[in-house]
């Protein structure tokens, strides 16, 4: 598959997702609306995608959503095989992403030195 489809592909993975858990029609009550999906991976056979998930929330309850979504695999991967009329959609493999809350730590500490160096 061509680089650019597997992009769209990629966007539309974590669109559809993202509404799913967002618009509550996973019932499993790890998944909270305070998880998000920060990127998707899908391999060129079309055969699994990777979904990182991030959440606003503590690291506890980033380990339960991510165990929720692998739990409910089989009924998002359904209901994106309906919205998005592909032959083989592909199998969902759920991965904690720490990248935001990494990103937030390294802006704190940046003006922490910016106001010790200020003063």
């Amino acid at each position: 598959m061509s680089e650019y489809r597997l992009e769209r592909l990629n966007h539309l993975i974590q669109e559809k997702v993202g509404a799913l858990i967002v618009e509550g029609k996973i019932k499993d009550p790890r998944v909270g609306p305070f998880l998000s999906i920060t990127r998707v991976n899908v391999s060129r056979d079309l055969s699994y995608a990777d979904l990182y998930v991030s959440s606003f929330e503590n690291e506890g309850r980033l380990k339960k959503g991510v165990l929720g979504l692998q739990s409910a695999a089989g009924f998002i991967q359904a209901q994106l095989n309906l919205a998005m009329h592909i032959r083989q959609t592909p199998k969902l493999r759920f991965h904690e992403d720490h990248s935001l809350k990494e990103g937030f730590d390294i802006v704190k500490k940046i003006e922490d030195l910016n106001a010790e160096s200020g003063q």
